[in-house]
């Protein structure tokens, strides 16, 4: 289904910041595949079958061979497309190593204390996690001047892999504003984010998988709830 006898499927859930990695890689690439949207409260015999060790989505699946983690599903479209659409890793081995260097960043540190912030029982808590989450956020300001060399993106002229790994987050950003009025990236502390953000959720590769703001806020509302129910038990 991508082209030249090869056949993609990916297995995914709608609201998944890792699973949306993975759509927007393909819909970078212009790739075609098959989708399965998965319910994680009853895991399919597929997913279970191709992601033993993990059992999470997303699991892209090429011509039967399954590949896990979506930073890994991400390099690996890269690679096994090089020919399709825009090349996200770049060709130069230093300016691919910074590029994953800070692709792992954003998961380790920026989304890390992101959800811890939005787990946290305590006010106090919350302020220690998003003192964290802003210092990750004023890191990636930095990285981006850096990476970007005063160009639209984190590749430059064209979208790479550190926008792709960062642009899967940006539904939830918006829920975060439209909820808490908290924006994650914002004019005065980090600019250069801020205008990546509206610049990156208008190109049309993006606005093809983006999901919805009011579905995603919804669904924000609910997962919030049941973590709540879950510490009072």
């Amino acid at each position: 289904m991508a082209g030249g006898g090869d056949e993609l499927k990916l297995l995914g859930m709608w609201a998944s910041p890792f699973a949306l990695r993975a759509k927007l890689a393909l819909s970078f690439k212009g790739l075609s595949y098959e989708y399965f949207e998965e319910d994680l409260k009853n895991k399919s015999e597929l997913l279970l079958s191709s992601n033993p060790v993990h059992k999470k989505v997303p699991v892209l699946i090429h011509n039967g061979k399954p590949v896990c983690e979506s930073q890994v599903i991400v390099q690996y479209i890269d690679e096994a497309f090089p020919d399709a659409g825009v090349p996200l890793l770049p060709s130069d081995p230093y300016d691919r190593a910074v590029a994953r260097f800070w692709a792992a960043y954003i998961d380790d540190k920026l989304l890390k204390s992101w959800l811890q912030a939005s787990m946290c029982k305590t006010e106090q808590e919350k302020a220690a996690a998003m003192k964290e989450t802003f210092a990750a956020v004023a890191n990636l300001e930095a990285a981006f001047k850096e990476c970007s060399k005063g160009k639209p993106f984190f590749g430059g002229d064209a979208v790479g892999y550190v926008d792709v790994t960062l642009g899967a987050v940006i539904g939830f950003v918006r829920v975060g504003e439209a909820l808490h009025g908290m924006r994650l990236f914002d004019a005065s502390r980090s600019p250069l984010l801020d205008a990546w953000l509206d610049r990156f959720a208008a190109l049309d590769a993006a606005k093809a998988v983006l999901p919805d703001t009011g579905r995603l806020a919804e669904y924000a509302k609910m997962k919030q709830a049941e973590w709540a129910a879950a510490a009072t038990n």
